[in-house]
């Protein structure tokens, strides 16, 4: 599998995340997956590549260009690819992945898998999504996301959406029993009348 790895890039966050980033690449690694992920040295990027890079594993960053003009590339990867921008940098991220991970991080992180999750609601994205909770970080988020349903900006079945774990040693597992979603979760799209 081509798997897509969404997480950040601060050194400042608690050294769990970073912990928990490093056991993830090697696993994904071990397992004989490709890891696909932003292209940085630091943080939870750069640990979950050295993670990948430390158990033999292809490991593939994309970077914009300006991110590289200021050094921010991991310069061990199997392979850099700079890009113009970070739309274009999402887009590739996406682009043939056979499951998005979703790390703790910052507003970066929290952008690209709203984006995804926007493209699988609209049935333009039908792989797994899985969130990652090191710490508890996603609790609050999938909580607000129940709210958002419950609100009637979605509709029940979204929240089959994305699978929630605790540890990295779950991921794997997550996304191979993750339920299907097809070109028919388009009828999902739209928020249905509630049912009586």
């Amino acid at each position: 599998m081509r798997i897509c790895v969404y997480c950040a890039s601060s050194d400042h966050a608690d050294a769990r995340y970073r912990e928990a980033a490093h056991r993830l690449g090697a696993l994904i690694a071990e397992a004989g997956h490709t890891l696909v992920y932003g292209g940085g040295s630091r943080g939870s990027m750069g640990a979950v590549a050295d993670g990948a890079l430390s158990a033999g594993g292809e490991v593939i960053g994309i970077l914009p260009r300006f991110m590289a003009d200021l050094e921010w590339g991991h310069p061990g990867l199997t392979e850099l690819q700079l890009v113009e921008d970070m739309r274009e940098r999402k887009h590739r991220l996406l682009t043939d992945s056979d499951a998005v991970i979703a790390l703790p991080g910052g507003c970066g992180t929290l952008e690209e898998l709203f984006e995804a999750m926007t493209l699988k609601r609209l049935a333009l994205y039908f792989k797994p999504m899985i969130l990652l909770n090191t710490r508890n970080f996603y609790t609050p988020l999938v909580r607000f996301m129940e709210h958002i349903i419950a609100e009637r900006f979605m509709n029940p079945e979204h929240a089959a959406m994305w699978q929630l774990v605790d540890e990295p040693e779950q991921v794997l597992d997550a996304i191979a029993d993750a339920p299907s979603w097809g070109e028919d979760a388009r009828r999902l799209a739209a928020v249905n009348a509630p049912r009586s």
